[in-house]
């Protein structure tokens, strides 16, 4: 099986190594991850694409800093218009415009038994975003939803890999880099390795 790792960053990559895995540095956000995606996904026609990183996790959630989750879905969330009610998502907002309605994204590739628990993620440009609607998802990136849609439009194969490096909280500063990298990096081989045994 032909797998290929995508990382935001090389402080993210910094502790993966592994020869029968290929590794990409897709740059932060979503216009850069949908970028680097596309032209892994032409150049290289890789069997599954991994994007691997951390993430910030909603109070909410029940999670922690250094838990390890496979994302389930993906939502972009500042994707809409700031209107005198508030803050409505593109896919919701009542415009007489005929144009693709996404909100979840959902990934169809996710093992029948999970090794790691699943995880529903928002995906932010503008990080810690105080406007948007946060009630239905446990964790928060810059690059999943433009991954998931992506490899969606392409019929790639993919998963996403998340630890939590810290709470969505702009009042609380209180983060852990190393540990939930080396987390990541544990759970990211824990998963390739179920992978390769079951095929």
């Amino acid at each position: 099986m032909k797998i290929t790792v995508l990382f935001p960053t090389q402080t993210e990559a910094s502790l993966f190594q592994r020869d029968d895995v290929s590794t990409v540095i897709s740059g932060v956000g979503l216009s850069a991850t949908a970028h680097a995606t596309t032209k892994l996904i032409c150049q290289h026609k890789p069997d599954l694409l991994i994007m691997a990183g951390i993430a910030g996790a909603y109070p909410h959630s029940g999670l922690k800093i250094g838990d390890v989750c496979l994302v389930a879905t993906e939502v972009e969330g500042d994707l809409g218009f700031f209107t005198p009610s508030g803050f409505v998502h593109l896919a919701h907002l009542p415009i007489d415009m005929e144009f693709e309605r996404r909100h979840t994204l959902a990934c169809p590739h996710l093992p029948a038994k999970p090794l790691l628990p699943l995880a529903r993620s928002m995906s932010l440009n503008a990080a810690m975003a105080p406007f948007v609607n946060t009630g239905e998802v446990d964790l928060e990136n810059m690059e999943g939803a433009a991954f998931f849609h992506t490899c969606l439009q392409e019929n790639q194969a993919f998963l996403e890999l998340r630890a939590i490096s810290n709470f969505v909280n702009i009042h609380n500063d209180e983060w852990d880099m190393q540990g939930s990298v080396k987390a990541m990096t544990a759970g990211l081989h824990q998963l390739i390795d179920s992978l390769v045994l079951s095929t």
